[in-house]
């Protein structure tokens, strides 16, 4: 994320998930660096097509809200510049999800540059 952004994102290493069609699913969490509260959110890259979902978000009653008719949305719109990030640095090689979760896991932790 750009260094001038107020929220620090980090996804759950448990969450990450491939499933059968290539889509990489995984629970993302973005706090302020100043601390304060916190949103969480279910969501899904797909690599082969440079797209993203949004499937749920955590709400402050502590429960998962579904995303009515969530869509696909291109990554390049940059309507989504933390799963640009993740996708880039971590998530995909390419337009294939990495090979193993836990490669993902390591790319996440050391990412290879910043995105701004």
């Amino acid at each position: 994320m750009p260094k001038y952004s107020s929220l620090k994102f980090g996804v759950d290493p448990n969450t990450i998930k491939v499933t059968g069609d290539g889509v990489v699913r995984y629970v993302v969490v973005a706090t302020n660096k100043e601390g304060g509260g916190f949103n969480a959110f279910y969501e899904g890259v797909h690599c082969a097509t440079d797209e993203y979902k949004s499937y749920a978000r955590f709400t402050s009653n502590g429960t998962w809200e579904s995303a009515q008719n969530p869509e696909w949305k291109r990554i390049s719109d940059r309507t989504s510049r933390h799963t640009q990030a993740l996708a880039s640095q971590g998530l995909c090689r390419g337009h294939a999800p990495r090979g193993s979760v836990g490669e993902m896991v390591r790319y996440l932790k050391t990412p290879i540059r910043e995105v701004e």
